[in-house]
């Protein structure tokens, strides 16, 4: 660990232990103060992208959370507190990250943490998060280094990026008979993470990768993977970054006649790839969700059609559409709010952690339920499939109709390649 940090925990360390006394009780014992805890109210803290390449995603789940935490708020808040959340930009930088995280445990003094955005961020304040023992709840990243080894203090509710990715080789394999699959990743621990996983996938039918390239975070530099992918002959990409650098790769490949399955996970930002791409409606895009679409009849059955999240976004943030990011932090802000309840009026971060693990089966529709226990810190595991179709990404129910279309591209492409040869 590099000199600043630990001189960084060291402070939080006498910091945090300031904060646990004040004034003492009628039998002259010190009472324990929990930080971000007053008798109106409870202080939470967040850092996540409101600028830069990542923004979308950073608005829509400040939105998305923000729908229910207003609504709960003006309905009386938790055992008599409202609900106070300090946002912080970060830009999906790492070290603003950490900055950012700094300052809302030594000054802000939050209670919680919550609603972080993106892996290399999240991933960075491990360290702040166990030496300050704060919970650290719904964030949006599957990243794997948050579920193992298993953390006390960090609350995962939606499913990893190992099992979104094993679910994509599992469809692409078995459903579609592809075996050529391919991999673009952004160069850090969310690249890592999804190129590991895809990997993990690939081992269990005895494959591997047929060509691999990178790019470095920030930027859109996809070229020169591109060409390694290309001349490889993949009949898959699996594309792990967000929605500007992969609506680029995804172009450049048609502008090169190159048309394989394109699959992506749900951090790539479903609605925002899909404005990118509107203009391009000869691919074949798959995108993991880890929650179904907000809107439209197939989701009814799943989540009620996520009636409440449309209508307090539609009251609080009018200039919104429901979208796939903003239900994610949806249900996170639901399970924070199930976890005050549970916990009680006598709130301490302790007791709130053990009032997570109660939660068993907590309904948010027909057929999503979500359940913690002490040994289990991930609320859900279902993976859905959507495609993009006419501009929007919708749940996929007949994987034989993609087969169908790929299978057909192939057969049109072998034959301009034969036409092309006999001329």
């Amino acid at each position: 660990m590099q000199r600043p940090l630990q001189l960084l925990l060291t402070i939080l360390f006498f910091v945090c232990a300031l904060e646990a006394c004040s004034l003492p009780d009628q039998e002259g014992n010190p009472l324990k103060k929990t930080p971000g805890v007053t008798d109106t109210e409870v202080f939470f803290g967040s850092s996540l992208a409101f600028s830069g390449h990542a923004s979308y995603l950073g608005i829509q789940t400040l939105r998305g959370t923000m729908s229910y935490i207003k609504h709960i708020n003006e309905t009386g808040g938790v055992h008599g507190r409202t609900i106070k959340i300090i946002f912080y930009d970060d830009s999906y930088d790492p070290p603003k990250c950490l900055a950012n995280t700094q300052k809302l445990i030594i000054e802000d003094k939050v209670f919680s943490l919550c609603c972080y955005v993106g892996t290399p961020t999240t991933v960075k304040i491990l360290p702040l998060v166990e030496e300050a023992k704060i919970p650290f709840l719904g964030m949006f990243t599957g990243a794997n280094a948050l579920r193992e080894p298993f953390n006390r203090y960090l609350i995962n509710i939606r499913a990893s990026y190992y099992q979104e990715t094993g679910a994509a080789v599992m469809h692409l394999v078995e459903d579609l008979n592809i075996e050529k699959i391919a991999i673009l990743y952004q160069y850090d621990a969310y690249g890592f993470d999804g190129l590991s996983g895809t990997e993990l996938g690939l081992k269990r039918y005895n494959l591997v990768p047929v060509a691999g390239g990178s790019y470095i975070r920030g930027t859109l530099d996809v070229e020169e993977g591109l060409n390694k992918i290309i001349n490889s002959g993949a009949e898959a990409v699996v594309l792990i970054g967000t929605y500007e650098p992969c609506a680029r790769f995804i172009k450049l490949a048609g502008e090169r006649g190159f048309t394989p399955v394109f699959y992506t996970p749900s951090f790539a930002g479903a609605e925002e790839l899909a404005r990118r791409l509107d203009s391009f409606n000869n691919i074949i895009l798959i995108m993991s969700q880890v929650v179904p679409p907000p809107e439209g009849p197939e989701s009814e059955a799943l989540l009620g059609g996520a009636v409440e999240y449309i209508q307090l976004l539609k009251q609080y943030y009018p200039e919104d559409t429901p979208n796939f990011v903003g239900l994610e932090s949806y249900v996170n802000a639901k399970v924070l709010v199930e976890g005050l309840k549970s916990a009680g009026r006598d709130l301490t971060r302790e007791n709130f952690i053990d009032a997570i693990e109660s939660i068993r089966d907590f309904s948010l529709g027909p057929d999503i339920t979500i359940s913690f226990s002490p040994t289990d810190h991930q609320g859900m595991d279902r993976v859905y499939f959507t495609q993009l179709k006419n501009g929007r990404f919708t749940l996929i129910d007949d994987w034989t109709a993609i087969k169908k279309a790929f299978i057909d591209r192939n057969e049109g492409r072998k034959k301009t390649t034969q036409s092309d040869r006999s001329l």
